[in-house]
């Protein structure tokens, strides 16, 4: 009888640990470096990897850069070239960080709660500490997430004759949706 109970404890135990962390692996991210002189860099990746753990607030994302699709085939071109994001070289961009205010989120409650994020984004192998903000919605057990930061290209050395011209934006929008 005493193994028997230890077993069920164990294994109430590893299914709450376990159910600490969510991941998903259909998360959005958009990307939005339209300027009043070209409304076209703008693109989205439907098929990014995340993660989130509603004990320690830990907070993961992946995006693999050719997966970011943009209305024209030719800003698509300079996405992932050399000058841009080198996407041969460097095929992911990953967020890694915490949300800073998880103690007044409780993710056992449905609400909408606000939240910041610190961490690290590395885009092109080039780490930079980022901050993102936005909502934390819980319904009926899910975890929705929409974030948004900005990203100033010159910390990633993306550069090029478009962002001088002012086609692009040098702090792109990026914005991130997850449902977990």
């Amino acid at each position: 009888m005493k193994k028997i109970t230890l077993l069920m404890a164990f294994l109430v135990s590893a299914g709450i640990l376990f159910a600490q962390k969510k991941t998903t692996t259909s998360a959005t991210v958009a990307f939005d470096a339209t300027t009043p002189k070209d409304g076209l860099p703008k693109a989205e990746n439907k098929t990014v990897i995340g993660s989130i753990n509603t004990q320690t607030g830990a907070v993961a994302f992946e995006a693999a850069v050719k997966n970011f699709n943009f209305s024209n085939p030719k800003v698509q071109e300079h996405f992932n070239g050399a000058s841009w994001l080198n996407s041969d070289q460097f095929p992911k961009i990953t967020f890694t960080g915490k949300i800073e205010n998880a103690d007044k989120i409780n993710f056992q409650k449905d609400g909408v709660y606000k939240a910041k994020a610190t961490g690290d984004l590395i885009v092109k192998g080039i780490s930079k500490p980022a901050k993102a903000e936005g909502t934390i919605t819980i319904a009926n057990g899910k975890i929705i997430v929409l974030a948004e930061m900005k990203v100033k290209l010159e910390d990633y050395a993306i550069s090029g004759q478009p962002v001088e011209a002012g086609k692009v934006a040098k702090e792109p929008k990026v914005a991130v949706s997850a449902e977990f």
